[in-house]
């Protein structure tokens, strides 16, 4: 029986469970220095003066330095056109939001930095600031003297009133994708040693280990052969840790200036306003369609928030773009996007990361449309759907999906949570129970993994106990790729998972990799195992073969999995560990290495409800029930898959009804720890009901895409719909997220 598609318990979760992880945080060196930044209490304001004079004095301080101390080679954004964008290691002259490293202290202890940053005296001139990216299109405060604009790049062109004449209906909303802070478990932290080879060695809590030696390599001079990058245990990412910071290649360059280990890890107040925020999306929709629900064309205009300095946060409305028609057919689409520069921290990628913000518009204006024609959600789409057999399917933003079945999913979904029956309870409540109303939401998603095509490294041993060594070039921070590795290798060998090593996050063991992001995992990292593992199989046979004087294409795994054997002959075995000493007496390494790349992204959908009770007195929302079908390809490993899932949900059920990064008007962060900014618990969160559809792909062996963004696609516009549905007898429309007690009176008084 294959092992794949059984729910194998986590192999990472004994240590986990028991010892505990090793976190940068953790991590000691003898003499080790520690680093504090002090940051810009400011949102916009010039430099006058840096006084350290009485924080040098400190006992245990070292150094401190600004940035006209260093001598580093610029960090350089996407956008080459707009050098004086580029953000610096430390602020130069002006600083440009609240939580802006000014100064770096380097002290003995990590006490003795604080105290030392804490008397660091800055003089600023306050300057306007301009928190609003709508009001930053104005220009009236311009971050930049010398772009003279808050606009960092815009994209695509949309055209006059015409473009809805074959329209019966137009249906316009402005939906806001609140910004959001990442928050993971462990903060940003960093670091390094110089070795005694002369070697920078820099650990680091990332999901792109490489990235990180190139860029150290980069700012610090280096020769890419002299850094070495690991990385321990990650305590959580969701995308912002695949962006490298100036306050962690800091650390690199004091351990290579001081000649002295150095360590930094931020706290968690400095973790919510340093680490890249997520979203800041505005979006202004048209829909048009026949009289009947038929959608004809579409049109999604958005102002993306890149925060103070841009960078992939500028770049994100590319993917909003490209899953802009969602799962529905549109014959006409137009998109256009602007993004700007605003004195708030920067923004990246976030799980889901451009997607989430194409579905929750198109989806959320679906539900308005519904409601002016009379007809229920569900219907609405099911009349749009891109059918089964259109696949590959081109879309009008130039996707082309790859295989789906969007109306199975939907059917599933609808059949499963008996939607009839709830639509009439809603009706009964409305008549029986007016102080608390039902409310249902759906919502049909589709997103893209893997959204930039790229490669990744996977590389498979055989060792001398008779395991093997799996080398891989993702970096997971929670995703369970040990146990998935090792599962699409034993499927292959039969070892059993216990024999198998895997390796990540080792820039020195894992030659090359790209990292862990955009869902693009186990399709590509895992596929190059696969790949990999079906090469040293082969050249085991080979071997195993020469020993038992037999054909190759006779053996078979034995049955305990510990080596071949003669088909029909179970007595004529030959152990892994003798065809590793066979292939080893004959100066033989029974190991492979590629990079296995995939000629376009996959595209996992699904279809969410949510069911909320609203009390329309205390306005408090209560999530009742939430079903999810998502069908990612082949499930590989189910249980990770549904820890993924869940986490997902989770995330996106918070954005729906509690997170919200928010500043005042001068550019202080309101919500800016976690006595303020509100996540979501499993106090909050029903148990999750889960179903399970593959339509497996064409594009990779195991058949199999991305899910680890998937939940958070889907669930946050069917809570969304599901909140607004409950209150549209009493005529609310549309309410922005996060849909909080507050909101919802505000509308309901209104």
């Amino acid at each position: 029986m294959s092992i794949l598609g059984n729910k194998v318990l986590r192999l990472e979760d004994p240590k986990l469970l028991t010892v505990g992880g090793t976190y940068v945080g953790d991590l000691q060196q003898d003499s080790m220095l520690h680093i504090c930044y002090v940051t810009s209490t400011i949102a916009h304001a010039r430099i006058l003066t840096i006084d350290v004079t009485e924080a040098a004095s400190m006992p245990g301080v070292v150094a401190i330095y600004s940035e006209s101390d260093l001598d580093l080679v610029p960090m350089t954004s996407r956008f080459r056109d707009k050098p004086s964008m580029d953000r610096p290691f430390l602020a130069k002259d002006r600083v440009r939001f609240v939580g802006e490293p000014v100064v770096m202290v380097v002290a003995t202890s990590q006490e003795a930095a604080v105290d030392a940053g804490e008397v660091v005296f800055v003089d600023y001139e306050p300057l306007p600031v301009v928190i609003d990216p709508e009001w930053a299109l104005s220009s009236d405060v311009v971050i930049y003297d010398e772009v003279g604009s808050n606009v960092v790049t815009s994209f695509g062109e949309i055209s006059g009133d015409s473009f809805f004449d074959d329209s019966d209906i137009v249906v316009t909303l402005k939906v806001v994708n609140q910004r959001l802070a990442p928050a993971p478990l462990e903060v940003r932290a960093a670091m390094a040693y110089v070795d005694d080879n002369g070697r920078l060695v820099f650990y680091a809590s990332t999901q792109t280990p490489h990235s990180v030696k190139t860029q150290l390599a980069r700012s610090l001079g280096l020769d890419p052969a002299q850094v070495h990058v690991i990385t321990p245990d990650v305590g959580g990412g969701f995308g912002a840790k695949a962006t490298q910071y100036p306050e962690e290649i800091l650390v690199g360059w004091v351990a290579l200036k001081l000649g002295r280990a150095a360590r930094w890890v931020e706290t968690r107040s400095e973790n919510m306003v340093g680490l890249g925020h997520g979203r800041a999306q505005v979006q202004n929709l048209t829909l048009g369609t026949r009289a009947d629900g038929t959608i004809v064309a579409y049109r999604i205009d958005v102002i993306q928030d890149s925060g103070a300095y841009p960078n992939i946060g500028a770049f994100l409305p590319v993917l909003t773009k490209t899953m802009a028609s969602g799962v529905y057919q549109i014959p006409k689409i137009e998109f256009r996007s602007t993004s700007v520069v605003t004195n708030t921290t920067p923004v990246v990628s976030y799980r889901g990361a451009g997607r989430p913000e194409a579905t929750e518009a198109l989806e959320r204006i679906i539900d308005v449309l519904a409601r002016r024609l009379g007809m229920d959600p569900a219907d609405v789409r099911k009349k749009n759907l891109v059918p089964k057999d259109a696949f590959p399917y081109e879309t009008g933003t130039g996707a082309t999906y790859d295989v789906g079945d969007y109306r199975g999913a939907l059917d599933l979904l609808l059949d499963h949570a008996h939607y009839n029956e709830l639509r009439l309870e809603q009706k009964r409540r409305i008549v029986d129970s007016p102080k608390n109303l039902l409310g249902l939401g759906v919502s049909v998603y589709v997103e893209i993994t893997n959204p930039f095509p790229s490669t990744e490294f996977g590389g498979v041993e055989l060792v001398k106990d008779g395991g093997l060594l799996i080398r891989s070039g993702t970096s997971p921070h929670g995703q369970g790729h040990r146990t998935a590795w090792s599962m699409v290798a034993s499927e292959i060998f039969g070892i059993s998972l216990e024999k198998i090593e895997v390796v990540t996050g080792d820039t020195d063991v894992v030659p090359r990799g790209v990292g862990t992001f955009g869902s693009r995992s186990l399709q590509l990292g895992g596929a190059a195992v696969h790949e990999a593992s079906l090469s040293v199989f082969e050249m085991v046979k080979e071997i195993a073969a020469e020993i038992l004087e037999a054909n190759p294409s006779d053996l078979v795994v034995t049955p305990d999995g510990d080596g071949l054997n003669v088909v029909g002959v179970p007595t004529s075995k030959v152990t892994y560990s003798e065809i590793y000493e066979k292939a080893t007496a004959g100066g033989k390494k029974v190991s492979h290495e590629l990079d296995f790349s995939e000629v376009n992204s996959t595209f996992p959908f699904g279809a969410h409800l949510a069911v909320v009770d609203v009390d329309i007195e205390t306005c408090k929302v209560e999530l009742k029930r939430f079903i999810a079908v998502d069908d990612a390809g082949r499930i590989v490993a189910p249980l990770l898959a549904e820890g993924q899932v869940h986490g997902g949900i989770a995330q996106g059920v918070a954005q729906a009804l509690l997170e919200e990064f928010s500043y005042d008007r001068n550019g202080n962060p309101q919500t800016g720890n976690l006595s303020v900014y509100s996540f979501i618990s499993a106090a909050e969160l029903p148990n999750f009901e889960l179903l399970h559809q593959e339509t497996p792909t064409y594009l990779n062996p195991l058949g199999a895409k991305g899910i680890g963004e998937s939940g958070t696609i889907g669930s946050t516009p069917a809570v969304h719909n599901a909140i607004l549905d409950a209150l549209a007898p009493l005529g609310v429309e549309h309410i922005d997220m996060p849909l909080t007690p507050q909101k919802l009176w505000s509308a309901l008084s209104k």
